[in-house]
């Protein structure tokens, strides 16, 4: 059976060889900074600004990678080359890119005293993140607000995509409790204000304006930004503003944005309905003309993976963004 390829270090090697150090500092501190992409009919969405944000979070962190964002960018496509014969037609690719500073400095001698950064390359099928997704596009997700806080900038800032991330999975692990399956975490901020999923930014619609957290306490995902990219062409106001759970409670409608699911309706939060308790308009409006910028109906696509994956059975999915 053919196995699909990733770049490790230097060398494209099959994925179930692509291994790190157990003494790696991503697995000794979680000291690592990664994106994950996806393609719309097999064109990556956004690469470039996602290596942005990459390097952004490498120079920040002291990561000395030696490498350029051009550099990196041609890997890329060359692990999606190299993958695409071992993916189907109506499959997209997803890249995952981590970088972490290597193995620690006191191992050194492990590896004849000379260390250097891990950089992985990996392409998997979206349809791996999006399980389960596709009945929730027609009920919208709960939003529940877990005990689990965000954690704020003046500590370690979320606005580097870094995998020191078990606060997101407390969160998660809390909000897997409440009963039903389509409950989603919402993380507050430590002044209590609105902050973001875990992995995914969160707007609401009110009065047919747009508002969403500022920029502070969150990752500033690339889907976020792209909402106002659409905002704009739809003729609508897109805002960040600090949002209250009671501004929530009193929005019109709601939704959250990533990568692998582009825009997921929020219908309720604690059980309590946004509006009316459907999927908004503004929702299906940005929904609609986000598909016809890319040339695939969103909705439809995860729909289709989720009936080819009918058979796995799992846990509400980790999302990214």
């Amino acid at each position: 059976m053919n196995q699909r390829i990733v770049y490790l270090n230097g060398e494209f090697v099959p994925e179930k060889d692509a291994k790190i150090s157990i003494y790696d500092s991503a697995l000794m501190f979680g000291d690592m900074v990664f994106e994950m992409t996806r393609s719309f009919n097999k064109k990556q969405f956004k690469l470039r600004e996602h290596l942005e944000r990459l390097f952004a979070g490498i120079r920040i962190l002291r990561i000395p990678l030696d490498m350029t964002i051009e550099d990196l960018e041609v890997i890329c496509y060359q692990v999606i080359e190299k993958n695409e014969p071992l993916f189907t037609r109506t499959d997209e690719h997803r890249l995952m890119i981590n970088v972490s500073r290597g193995p620690l400095a006191i191992y050194a001698h492990v590896f004849g005293g000379k260390i250097q950064p891990t950089l992985v390359v990996a392409d998997f099928p979206l349809k791996w993140t999006v399980v389960g997704m596709g009945k929730l596009y027609d009920t919208g997700v709960n939003a529940v607000i877990p005990s689990q806080r965000a954690v704020p900038s003046y500590l370690i800032d979320p606005k580097i995509k870094n995998r020191s991330r078990i606060y997101y999975q407390m969160a998660n692990i809390e909000v897997s409790q409440y009963k039903g399956d389509r409950n989603w975490a919402l993380l507050l901020d430590p002044d209590g204000f609105i902050a973001e999923g875990t992995g995914d930014n969160f707007f609401i619609v009110k009065n047919r304006t747009i508002y969403t957290p500022e920029g502070r306490n969150i990752l500033r995902g690339i889907s976020r930004q792209y909402i106002f990219e659409l905002a704009k062409q739809l003729n609508l106001v897109c805002l960040e503003k600090n949002l209250e759970v009671y501004d929530v409670y009193t929005a019109d409608e709601a939704f959250y944005t990533a990568t692998p699911f582009c825009i997921m309706p929020c219908t309720s939060i604690n059980n309590v309905p946004i509006g009316d308790g459907k999927v908004g308009e503004i929702t299906k409006l940005l929904l609609k003309k986000w598909s016809e910028n890319v040339g695939v109906d969103i909705v439809e696509q995860i729909k289709l993976f989720n009936k080819e994956l009918e058979k796995v059975e799992g846990p509400t999915p980790y999302q990214f963004k």
